[in-house]
């Protein structure tokens, strides 16, 4: 199956529909007035619907186990035609497109085979995703320019070529994926004026400045201490998102001081230099945290 450990939850639906074509009217009426000597057609269909939703992933291989949130089936019936409507929501990493499909065809089973000792001529047609909403499709982020970015590695044994650098690589490689310019790239020591001298420069020119490293606790992790005087807003959350999702995933994450606030109409962000802690606090806040610019410039304040 596809690695899906890196996503983050979401809220997310998805609609299907299929289509039941009998060939009497009086199939028809025997649905709907309770006639049909296998049972009531409706409500047993939908029960079969109901219990194959939730093991989707049993019948298809590459579908994740998922937790089912929310269901609900509608029919619409027009002359020889029943159209079923089958919804599915969940909050998790991954859709539920084919949950719904796989619920909206099992539905249409089940009522072929009670049908068919009373009709010999039913169709089953036109299985499709109706609608989809949440993932990234639901949370796109359009700019009429292009994003650039300032990317500063705050180590001194990378600084002084003890070790190589590979944090900030990620960081540029992420930012590259999300349509972001990476226009600096840079290392520069532990140093609060370094650190705070780049941030003035930078934040000029550039939508946003990351840095990663020096957000752990020995006494050469300054970054914070560098980053906080300057910033005009703090935004709180998007420092426990990269806490929560990296608290997920390693025991150690709720050591870190990540850092993110806003000087003019640029973001700063302070991330991890570890290569999981700079990957995982991307993933864990990117493209969504990209919508901050459209907030700032007072565009689109809807959040949901």
């Amino acid at each position: 199956m596809v690695d899906i450990t890196h996503k983050i939850s979401t809220l997310r639906s998805a609609t299907a529909m299929a289509t039941v074509k009998v060939s009497l009217p009086e199939t028809i009426e025997a649905i709907e007035k309770n006639l049909v000597p296998k049972g009531n057609v409706l409500e047993m269909a939908k029960t079969a619907g109901l219990f194959a939703v939730k093991n989707t992933h049993l019948s298809i291989p590459d579908c994740h186990p998922l937790p089912i949130e929310y269901t609900a089936v509608a029919y619409e019936i027009k002359d020889l035609t029943i159209d079923i409507l089958f919804t599915v929501k969940t909050v998790y990493k991954t859709g539920v497109e084919v949950e719904a499909m796989h619920g909206a065809s099992i539905v249409a089973l089940t009522m072929y085979d009670m049908l068919k000792p009373i009709d010999k001529n039913i169709e089953i047609s036109t299985i499709k995703l109706v609608e989809k909403k949440g993932g990234k499709s639901s949370y796109k982020n359009k700019f009429r320019d292009v994003l650039k970015a300032a990317v500063f590695v705050c180590s001194d044994s990378i600084f002084t070529g003890d070790k190589e650098d590979r944090s900030g690589k990620v960081i540029v490689e992420k930012l590259e994926s999300y349509g972001v310019e990476t226009s600096h790239y840079e290392i520069i020591p532990d140093e609060i004026d370094f650190i705070q001298d780049r941030t003035k420069k930078y934040a000029e020119d550039n939508q946003l400045v990351i840095f990663t490293g020096g957000t752990g606790l020995s006494p050469r992790d300054v970054t914070p201490e560098a980053l906080e005087p300057l910033l005009e807003n703090r935004i709180p959350g998007i420092e426990e998102a990269i806490r929560n999702y990296g608290q997920d995933r390693m025991p150690y994450a709720m050591l870190s001081r990540s850092v993110a606030g806003t000087i003019g109409d640029s973001l700063i962000l302070a991330l991890p230099g570890s290569v999981n802690g700079a990957k995982e606090s991307m993933d864990a806040v990117f493209p969504h945290v990209l919508h901050v610019f459209h907030i700032l410039k007072g565009s689109n304040h809807d959040t949901k």
